[in-house]
């Protein structure tokens, strides 16, 4: 039996609220050796004030040593087999800004390049380029011409866009043109197996269009593509947990991901003190929310050691708009570790803690990753929380007799 007809099978319907605070990136690392971590840094006295009546543990969110892509990484902590049930970073674009894709449909992730005059990428986020600056090169790409294909290109969030084609045929087996360094030419999109050769000649044909197109416009003037998927079909959140799920999320993709699952995805403000007053606002309508914070990751991503720490201390501060709402269960997470010091994600497992009048608090005082590996529940698989919170709010029955 798989894991979600189990948890379907189980799964019953009563009024606990059940919150889970994703802070992207979460997990970190020292800058020195014997130094601490950027969550071990943060002055969180509310997060250890939880702990003490909480149970804590570290996360892998698809197992030990395995760096997670954020779309796998926040499948797992919605209960859903990263493995099996892949999306690739098109379709959560797509589906993040609202975008109807059809069966047919073809989306990847665009970033939005530097490249020097030799070609080589120089920065694989255009500084980072505002929405504003890249939505009129995204009109500028839907101009793009090519046979038999309509093409649609979306701003999706500062130097992120997403392109459709739609077509027939189209396959999604195909490698990335985003080489993820620095001082190296872009790939060439290729074929992962036979029947995508001919989508990989129309996807590098789409490339070399767009960056003629933006050879005067640096810092854009190159595109990178990746996540290459077609329109998945999951579960439904309402179906296998009998929730009424709502998310909080002020990124695009992580909109798209919750969508995925048959989250309503909330109107919310970006900031985190606005993210957490949606929440205060729409307690009553649902009995599940997803809170992502996004800045904890980008900080990371950045290099920014001093930034993470920050955006920590401001969830910190600002919890009590949570913890006033008293749910039955909290929980609070991340989706990986992303540690300033390598500047991009890592294996590193994800500290944890989840708050409930049915859980056993273990000894541990502080919420940090030290002190995390020695709570209650060990290190586990992320893939386990949904039903550790369901458990924890009386929503799963006895299995056997």
């Amino acid at each position: 039996m798989d894991r979600l007809d189990l948890i379907k099978d189980l799964s019953v319907t009563n009024n606990a609220k059940m919150v889970m605070l994703v802070l992207d990136g979460l997990g970190g690392l020292s800058l020195k050796a014997g130094e601490k971590t950027e969550l071990e840094t943060a002055n969180t006295p509310n997060l250890d004030l939880l702990a003490e009546s909480a149970v804590l543990g570290m996360t892998d969110p698809i197992m030990a040593g395995i760096t997670a892509g954020s779309g796998p990484a926040h499948l797992a902590l919605f209960g859903y087999d990263p493995i099996k049930y892949a999306i690739g970073r098109g379709a959560l674009g797509a589906a993040g800004i609202g975008f109807d894709m059809q069966k047919d449909d073809l989306a990847a992730r665009i970033n939005f390049a530097t490249a020097d005059n030799d070609g080589l990428i120089t920065d694989r986020r255009a500084g980072r380029i505002t929405t504003d600056e890249s939505s009129p090169l995204c009109e500028l790409l839907s101009e793009i011409k090519i046979d038999n294909i309509k093409i649609f290109v979306k701003p999706v969030k500062e130097h992120r866009a997403v392109v459709i084609f739609r077509g027939h045929c189209l396959s999604d087996k195909l490698s990335d043109s985003d080489p993820q360094e620095t001082g190296v030419e872009s790939k060439e999109v290729a074929a992962l197996d036979e029947c995508a050769k001919t989508t990989a000649v129309l996807m590098n044909e789409f490339i070399h269009k767009a960056q003629n197109i933006l050879v005067d416009k640096h810092p854009a003037n190159t595109i990178l593509l990746r996540g290459f998927a077609k329109k998945p079909g999951l579960p439904q959140m309402k179906d296998v947990c009998k929730l009424n799920s709502a998310a909080i999320a002020g990124y695009p993709m992580y909109k798209g991901l919750a969508r995925f699952v048959g989250m309503e995805i909330l109107p919310t403000g970006i900031s985190i003190s606005e993210e957490f007053e949606t929440l205060k606002t729409n307690f009553n309508r649902f009995d599940f929310f997803f809170i992502h914070i996004k800045a904890t990751d980008s900080s990371g991503e950045d290099g920014d050691f001093n930034r993470k720490v920050k955006v920590i201390e401001e969830v910190d501060k600002n919890l009590g708009l949570i913890t006033d709402l008293k749910p039955d269960v909290l929980v609070v997470t991340g989706d990986h570790s992303t540690p300033a010091f390598l500047k991009s994600h890592s294996w590193h497992p994800v500290p944890f803690l989840l708050h409930s009048k049915y859980c056993r608090p273990d000894d541990v005082k502080h919420f940090e990753e030290t002190s995390c590996s020695r709570g209650g529940l060990g290190r586990f698989p992320a893939l386990d929380i949904m039903p550790l919170m369901m458990a924890n709010s009386l929503k799963l029955t006895k299995y056997g007799a």
